[in-house]
């Protein structure tokens, strides 16, 4: 993880205007800031964003903005990305803390070494994953566009898949690839309960399940609808359905009840009785952490330049790919 400063670097005491809105309104101005905003950040967080999206769309996003500060409500990962794809803007996290466990469950070190024993294959990174696994890495790739990369990758050429060995596993699928999987794994898409869901199902008989595809198997199988956040938000709106099960972290429910006010949005359960299906990382991030952030322009996030161009490469070539038609 590479940034300059820390949360605690912050005065311990802070003036909190009233109306956090408006505050945060009137930085972005004087700073000429954006602020970019996950699904799965709090819904206060997402209604000040100007731009909301999963992964793909936020790295789109970064790509094209003409801010001079990147202000990223999401996780660490996310913000190294703005960054890799914007060395000279200034890029903050409200809270640096905010990490992955997806990218956690990746070290560099042995994802190296993973990758010398497979030296015929071409790397492509999911990219919930650190700046020095993406500079190990050919081609990024999203929940949104990894079944249409893959496909677009010569059938000979062998694959290692890394880091969601769930969604690696449901790429193998779709594509019917053979892909060489990193075991790596979210922590909140492998808590959802098949048999509490099955249950769920039972008390609401017209509801359709729909599901990330970095949830477990056993749960994908009882799915109406596999795909990205962004995917399952277009899906909710166009299905005829009137009630939903949602297998991922539930802060896209606010976007969901936003675009579908008629319609009732259940999230999926987990195994224990607990809020084990929101990331805890992604819930560190605060309407008053991101007023903080943008007003003392930290924590800055920066990456070393040899990281950042390794990192750059396999992102454009994701990008690239990503406006390729299919069987252009």
């Amino acid at each position: 993880m590479f940034a300059t400063e820390s949360p605690q670097t912050l005065p311990k005491f802070e003036t909190i205007p009233n109306d956090l809105f408006a505050a945060i309104e009137v930085l972005k101005k004087e700073l000429n800031a954006v602020v970019i905003a996950h699904y799965y950040q709090e819904p206060d967080i997402q209604d000040i964003a100007d731009y909301i999206g999963d992964s793909l769309g936020l790295s789109q996003q970064a790509a094209s903005t003409n801010a001079d500060v990147i202000v990223f409500a999401g996780v660490h990962f996310m913000a190294e990305t703005a960054k890799i794809l914007n060395p000279n803007k200034l890029v903050i996290l409200p809270d640096l803390n905010a990490g992955c466990s997806l990218a956690d469950s990746c070290p560099p070190q042995e994802f190296g070494a993973f990758k010398a024993a497979h030296p015929d294959h071409l790397v492509i990174s999911y990219i919930n994953c650190s700046a020095a696994i993406k500079a190990m890495s050919d081609i990024i790739c999203t929940s949104s566009n990894a079944v249409k990369i893959v496909n677009q990758i010569p059938e000979d050429q062998p694959i290692i898949f890394a880091p969601d060995r769930n969604l690696g596993r449901y790429v193998a699928e779709q594509t019917g690839r053979d892909l060489v999987l990193w075991q790596g794994a979210c922590i909140v898409h492998e808590t959802f309960s098949e048999k509490k869901m099955v249950q769920l199902k039972i008390e609401h008989p017209q509801a359709e399940i729909i599901a990330h595809p970095e949830c477990e198997p056993a749960v994908l199988r009882h799915a109406n609808y596999i795909g990205s956040t962004t995917a399952l938000l277009k899906y909710c709106q166009q299905s005829p359905a009137q009630e939903f099960i949602v297998a991922t972290e539930p802060g896209i429910i606010h976007q969901m009840q936003k675009k579908a006010p008629q319609k009732n949005f259940i999230p999926a359960p987990a195994m224990n009785n607990c809020a084990c299906n929101e990331c805890p990382h992604m819930r560190l991030n605060t309407l008053e952490k991101l007023y903080l952030a943008m007003k003392n322009k930290t924590p800055e996030i920066t990456i070393p330049e040899d990281i950042r161009m390794a990192a750059w490469q396999p992102i454009q070539r994701m990008l690239e790919l990503s406006s390729t038609p299919v069987g252009a």
